[in-house]
């Protein structure tokens, strides 16, 4: 039996310089020339991918939904079988939401049915820095709690854990990791003895280096030093906590994005092509949950992640309101200007506060919020990749992203 230890990182080689990488961890193991089939932004294969890991890919338009499928909104969300608003009913103190990520790991580690988990700790010169670990001991998931802004070689971390006898893992990641994860699933399992895999994945857009996130800081506070949380929530604010305790929440027209420079999110990022995290057991990101967290129960293996936690937490229907297609509209309008070079149209000052109350109240909220912000990063995949790098479109982005896009322009990518 595997001796628990205090979660650790290994020494890793650096990764070749690449244009579009996100530093996933791949190119650091021992063969990194797998990163030709199993980069999420060379030339993906989604419906590929989805067969192996759910058992079927993802329903199309006008697709009602049954038992084991999402319908319609799995064209947005991927394959999933059930959707939730959620909260852990005594939440994590530390936790980015109420903890529910943190809890599922803790639960798999106390029940035995994983042997480590591999997660995302502060480092220890930086708390907003990712540092991949592996954690054996369910008590160590607290360390793993709160948001990292910056990129971190995860998938680095798995070939080690399993040539130390750890074979059956959780992987808590973002999309473009869990990609390369699943991609090469069958070769850990063929070649070094993966048993069992369990992902727990998180939503993602707009990353960026921990540097560049440090200039976000100081443009919205005057004390950066002291943030020690910063969330993007679904009312059009940002929540920002101090360590004092204090609490300031940020409309999204009033953030200073003006000022941030033209590369703040790099290529990858403006280019992504799977936001929901689609080849994940369990989807837990914040998208849809009106305040609370939103889960994606996409197999049987994400149904068993959720159940671990039995009452202790609390599930409903999310819901929905609003129309999308004018923030959607209104998106695309300001998304071409800027990478055409064109400064944005800057709202009145005056006009702000009024916008950024009716907003909550009146733009997309829930579900329609979700499917809003999807179809806008299908939109920014295509803007941006036909600007910089023309020739990736018919390889990197999949037919079901250029199908979202298709509503609001007349350029056809198929």
């Amino acid at each position: 039996m595997n001796t628990p230890q205090p979660p650790w990182h290994p020494d890793l080689p650096e990764g070749p310089p690449r244009r579009l990488c996100t530093d996933c961890g791949l190119s650091r193991t021992s063969d990194p020339r797998r990163c030709g089939q199993a980069c999420q932004f060379i030339q993906p294969d989604y419906p590929a991918l989805e067969q192996r890991v759910h058992g079927r890919t993802r329903a199309t338009a006008g697709a009602p939904a049954t038992a084991d499928s999402g319908g319609d909104d799995e064209r947005f969300f991927g394959p999933f079988r059930q959707m939730h608003q959620a909260r852990l009913r005594h939440p994590l103190p530390g936790a980015q939401w109420t903890g529910i990520t943190t809890r599922i790991a803790q639960r798999l580690l106390e029940t035995g049915e994983v042997d480590a988990v591999i997660a995302m700790a502060p480092h220890p010169d930086d708390p907003w820095r990712p540092l991949p670990v592996v954690v054996t001991r369910a008590e160590d998931m607290a360390l793993c709690r709160g948001m990292r802004m910056g990129y971190a070689p995860l998938i680095a971390l798995v070939e080690p854990a399993l040539q130390r006898g750890l074979t059956r893992l959780a992987v808590i990641g973002i999309p473009c990791q869990i990609y390369a994860l699943r991609a090469i699933q069958p070769q850990l399992e063929r070649e070094y003895g993966l048993q069992a895999l369990h992902v727990i994945g998180i939503p993602c857009s707009d990353n960026t280096s921990t540097e560049r996130f440090h200039q976000f800081l100081e443009l919205v506070s005057d004390r950066p030093q002291d943030v020690n949380y910063l969330e993007f929530r679904a009312d059009y604010r940002v929540e920002m906590r101090m360590k004092d305790g204090a609490v300031r929440t940020i409309p999204f027209l009033q953030l200073p994005l003006s000022k941030l420079p033209p590369d703040f999110f790099p290529l990858t990022c403006r280019t992504c092509v799977d936001y929901t995290n689609t080849l994940s057991d369990l989807t837990v990101g914040y998208m849809g949950g009106q305040g609370e967290q939103w889960l994606l129960v996409r197999n049987a293996r994400g149904q068993a992640l959720l159940d671990l936690l039995g009452d202790e937490v609390h599930c409903q229907a999310p819901g929905s309101a609003g129309r999308r297609a004018g923030a959607v509209q209104g998106f695309l309008k300001n998304l071409e200007r800027a990478a055409g070079g064109l400064p944005l149209r800057r709202m009145p000052n005056w006009l702000r506060p009024v916008v950024a109350w009716l907003m909550p109240r009146l733009g997309p909220r829930g579900l329609e919020f979700a499917r809003a912000r999807v179809e806008m990063k299908a939109l920014e995949t295509l803007v941006h990749l036909e600007r910089e790098a023309p020739a990736r479109i018919k390889t990197m982005v999949p037919g079901h992203v250029r199908a979202l896009a298709r509503p609001y322009r007349a350029k056809d990518h198929e």
